[in-house]
């Protein structure tokens, strides 16, 4: 059919005058929201992997919804959890969407944000976040934690503040090694190249030994674990870390029995560095990385068999998804996407999404019409009896009416994908046709292993000389072409011009509705801080301790 133009209604991703609806009190759900980190599309039974054991994930696709056009808000970690959080894009939350990777930088999830956690606490929930967070920590003190999950919602954390990084297990490397982490080469390079003037040999030996003292020290910086404002363990070991992190989501479960809940429940697993519990190393095909999913899968079943045992499975809502696609940059250390590109392609942000609430989803139930990670936001609100914010544009679409009326299409009619804090490519699902049309502006400069670009980097730059621009925009029909392979033309399709056409003015419109902020993600916002460091012990003794 060909497309008409925009459909009636408030502007593409400005949703901010949704009408709250209302749930009385026997029929609010308890929800346990599962994130697994850098999980693919291909890596589980449910979504067609045939050779590892992902029984427990597999039932929740069997006994509910099972989302196959879920997408997360960005391919990077910390924006697409900010996102996740809120139900908005993360150009609105945290600005330029990069990724926090040092505890003592200032940059964070802003308090002027809403979560869904906290709309659940206002609701009498008990709100928990067990895991990941990844968004921040302190602004202007060591102890201050503006940032923290406390200050967001969440009554109980038990987690930490930052990511899983190669420099938190021994000898598995480093995250910030020069060839891979731009300011450091950069900094290396000045250095070297003033000492050709000052005494190179001199120089070189400088700033060889700051470099060994500083990745002697990161593991202290970086790998901490916090049992809310408290260090409990630091640096964090990866022994049965997982089995740990179970452990506390059944306590929490089984004291929360009584009142409403919210568990955010969100895996270091399968991010790299790769880590497995002994009883799980070597129990799949597919090295560390196999064991890590299934790890993931038995501890899904340690949940769902506390859920059962009380006799909380009814009225549950469990939802489990990745916060983005695998991280396919790391070479053989990454996931399987299946049959979709990677990072910026459908690969990275095309996720897996399942739901189960027995009460209300029928069994078995698929849903193919485009569906986001930022659902989740106006969903928890909705069921919660809480309000949707009036005060802000709220990007995500409750997902309940979509779940429990399947002839129903999507209200997602526009997404937008974006590459750091640059429009890339609009998706378009026209109300009139089953076709999902995806326009590219322009496309990172992807390179093999080894070479320069931003596989060399494990991130890719969406600026001039790192990327391809595109006029007209790249086209794709994803309904036909879901692994992005041909783009289409005037001579291939016919109504080219006009498709790209009304794509454009839901891209134009929504640029009008984003309201200009500070971005999170400057540097003066993500270098370290040594005020800012946390810090269990003296600085004398590296900021180690171990009360877990």
């Amino acid at each position: 059919l060909v497309p008409v133009g925009l459909s009636s209604g408030p502007a593409p991703g400005f949703v901010s005058d949704l009408n709250p609806v209302s749930s009385s009190d026997s029929e609010r759900p308890n929800f346990v929201l599962i994130m697994v980190d850098d999980m693919g599309m291909g890596d589980l039974g449910c979504y067609g992997n045939k050779t590892l054991k992902t029984p427990n994930v597999d039932r929740l696709a069997s006994e509910g919804a099972k989302l196959t056009q879920h997408i997360a808000a960005a391919p990077l970690c910390s924006p697409s959890r900010a996102a996740f959080l809120t139900g908005r894009y993360p150009v609105r939350t945290v600005g330029w969407a990069g990724v926090f990777i040092m505890n003592a930088a200032s940059g964070g999830l802003p308090r002027s944000e809403i979560t869904f956690a906290s709309i659940a606490q206002k609701q009498g929930y008990e709100t928990a976040l067990i895991g990941k967070w990844h968004l921040g920590l302190n602004c202007e003190t060591s102890t201050d934690h503006c940032h923290h999950p406390n200050k967001h919602g969440f009554k109980y954390f038990w987690g930490f503040p930052l990511t899983n990084l190669r420099d938190c297990h021994p000898g598995r490397g480093t995250v910030y090694a020069l060839e891979k982490y731009l300011p450091l080469r950069t900094a290396a390079v000045l250095l070297l190249s003033t000492g050709l003037a000052i005494g190179a040999a001199s120089l070189v030996v400088l700033f060889s030994c700051f470099y060994a003292a500083f990745l002697t020290v990161v593991p202290y910086m970086n790998c901490v674990l916090m049992r809310d404002g408290a260090i409990v363990q630091q640096p964090f070991s990866n022994a049965n870390l997982t089995q740990r992190m179970t452990r506390e989501a059944v306590e929490f479960i089984e004291r929360s029995a009584e009142r409403p809940f919210l568990l955010f429940f969100t895996f270091l697993q399968v991010h790299t560095a790769l880590f497995a519990s002994a009883q799980f190393t070597g129990s799949s095909p597919h090295g560390i990385y196999g064991d890590a999913v299934q790890e993931v899968d038995w501890s899904v079943g340690q949940i769902l068999q506390t859920l059962e045992r009380l006799g909380l499975s009814e009225n549950t809502l469990v939802y489990l998804t990745s916060d983005q696609g695998a991280h396919l940059e790391e070479g053989t250390h990454g996931g399987h996407n299946g049959i979709y590109k990677v990072t910026n392609f459908e690969g990275g942000i095309r996720v897996p999404g399942l739901v189960r609430w027995p009460r209300k989803i029928r069994p078995g139930l698929e849903i193919h019409d485009a569906t986001s990670n930022m659902d989740v936001f106006p969903s928890v609100v909705q069921l919660s009896g809480g309000q949707l914010p009036q005060d802000r544009a709220i990007d995500g679409r409750p997902l309940l009416d979509l779940l429990l009326a399947p002839t129903q299409r999507s209200d997602h009619e526009f997404m937008f994908h974006y590459c750091h804090s640059t429009l890339q490519a609009v998706r378009w699902s026209p109300r009139n046709s089953r076709s999902v049309w995806k326009a590219f502006y322009f496309t990172p400069n992807f390179h093999p292993p080894n070479s320069s670009g931003c596989f060399h980097t494990l991130v890719c730059f969406c600026s001039p000389g790192h990327v391809t621009a595109h006029d007209p925009p790249l086209l794709y029909d994803l309904s036909r072409d879901p692994s992005e392979s041909t783009p289409l033309g005037p001579e291939s399709e016919e109504d080219f011009h006009s498709i790209v056409d009304v794509m454009e003015r839901a891209a134009r419109e929504h640029r009008a509705s984003l309201q200009p902020r500070e971005s999170e993600m400057t540097p003066g916002k993500v270098v370290p801080k040594p005020w800012l460091q946390p810090c269990c012990s003296s600085l004398a003794r590296l900021c180690a301790c171990n009360r877990d």
